[in-house]
């Protein structure tokens, strides 16, 4: 099982370019500006300046998503964690908003409305879930 990552962005809500650009710099691995905005500008309908990708790499180095770099008057990005580590985080974060409802029976409703493969996920990470309870008193 995937525990959540030590390392937390300050805020998982992105936008819709910021959420562009992150996954281009989760491509790349680490990334130049220029190279961002080139890739964008590959789609001749796109508008877009080299300043604004600049500017939302910024962003997400102020948010917690990227580390910059400055190495041979190049600066460069990369994440600070994976894009596995991302998804893991904003479905925990959209979990805990649905669980936040705190009724039982809004639970209940939607769960009822289930297909069977579902169910069956919903299963196994129960059981995970119930291993990692276990794992955790282990360790007390």
């Amino acid at each position: 099982m995937n525990p959540l990552p030590n390392h937390r962005p300050k805020k998982l809500k992105l936008g819709k370019l910021e959420a562009e650009i992150l996954d281009i710099v989760f491509s790349l691995g680490v990334a130049t500006a220029r190279e961002i905005y080139e890739r964008i500008m590959t789609d001749p309908e796109r508008e877009l300046t080299y300043s604004s990708v600049a500017t939302i790499l910024d962003r997400l180095t102020k948010k917690g998503w990227l580390v910059s770099d400055t190495t041979n008057h190049q600066h460069s990005w990369q994440p600070l964690i994976s894009r596995e580590e991302a998804q893991i985080l904003q479905v925990h974060e959209e979990l805990q908003k649905f669980l936040e409802v705190g009724n039982p029976d809004i639970v209940a409703a939607f769960a009822d409305h289930l297909d069977e493969a579902t169910c069956e996920q919903i299963n196994a990470i129960a059981k995970l879930v119930e291993a990692a309870r276990k794992a955790r008193e282990d360790s007390k």
